[in-house]
């Protein structure tokens, strides 16, 4: 079992930046499918970005394709989110994702029932 904690949030202005962390324990990331999701508030939670187990194969929402890149570490045991040009429609929780599937080893998935393992979040708040 893999605990996932999430850190880099925090508030910025509309054009800024900033970089997500996901870093995990108990397990090495490079075993995991790695993704990230967003809730914002009223509404339900959304896909971000994946990593597949393999590292290989990465995804990107239509939303953020450009803007967001996504990252493994695998001798820090993290996963990152790079984030520029952060609109106000960006703000929201983000969470990070996990799933050991085999089917993911070179696949991925956007959706959030095929992930086992989350993350507590951490807010993202953009100023316009």
């Amino acid at each position: 079992q893999v605990q996932l904690v999430e850190s880099g949030g925090g508030l910025v202005q509309a054009g800024g930046s900033l970089r997500l962390s996901c870093a995990a324990s108990g397990r090495t990331v490079s075993n995991y499918a790695m993704a990230w999701f967003r809730q914002a508030p009223g509404k339900e939670r959304e896909f971000v970005s994946v990593i597949s187990r393999s590292g290989g194969t990465i995804d990107y929402a239509d939303s953020v394709k450009g803007r967001f890149t996504i990252s493994r570490d695998n001798a820090k045991n993290t996963v990152f989110l790079q984030m520029n040009s952060l609109k106000p429609e960006d703000a929201a929780v983000y969470y990070c994702a996990a799933t050991p599937s085999p089917a993911h080893y070179h696949a991925t998935s956007s959706a959030a029932e095929e992930y086992d393992y989350w993350g507590q979040g951490t807010q993202v708040t953009v100023s316009s």
